[in-house]
């Protein structure tokens, strides 16, 4: 009787490691993904123990050396983008890209808008025109030299 309990409960023990393994291989796999959109409030960390914490109050992706945040403001009939490319550890501001958005209103209609820097405050920024009420999908694509960096965010309007 006593092999049978240490049987049942070396066996229960296993089965409890092996799912302990399996469900930390899962967050691991999830929290690696860059290209997520991340809520303004949010933090999230990266495979590697990176905090992504936003800056400047926006929406935040992580994409290799390079902190990109987007700022969303409804400005009347339109929303003004501010975004926000910096790197390293130090979060230099990156003054140099050439950056273009891919946005796709509610209504799926889609408008490629080049960004400029604005020197003062240190971002790119443009203008979405579109008044489609809902949810906004919006590809950034910067060129740093011959790098090539993407973000995936989205606002509503």
């Amino acid at each position: 009787m006593k092999l049978l309990n240490s049987g049942i409960m070396i066996l229960a023990s296993a089965g409890l490691l092996l799912l302990g393994a399996c469900s930390k291989e899962a967050k691991t796999i999830d929290s690696a993904s860059t290209n997520a959109a991340i809520s303004p409030a949010a933090t999230n960390s990266m495979a590697s123990g990176h905090v992504m914490t936003p800056k400047k109050g926006g929406q935040v992706v992580e994409s290799g050396k390079y902190h990109l945040e987007l700022v969303p403001e409804k400005e009347g009939s339109s929303t003004h983008l501010d975004f926000y490319i910096l790197q390293g550890d130090k979060h230099e501001t990156i003054a140099n890209a050439k950056v273009t958005a891919d946005v796709q209103s509610p209504d799926g209609k889609q408008k490629t808008i080049p960004l400029s820097y604005d020197a003062s405050g240190k971002h790119y920024a443009a203008v979405v025109s579109e008044k489609a009420s809902g949810q906004y999908q919006v590809k950034i694509t910067a060129m740093v030299g011959s790098e090539k960096i993407d973000g995936r965010f989205s606002f509503d309007r």
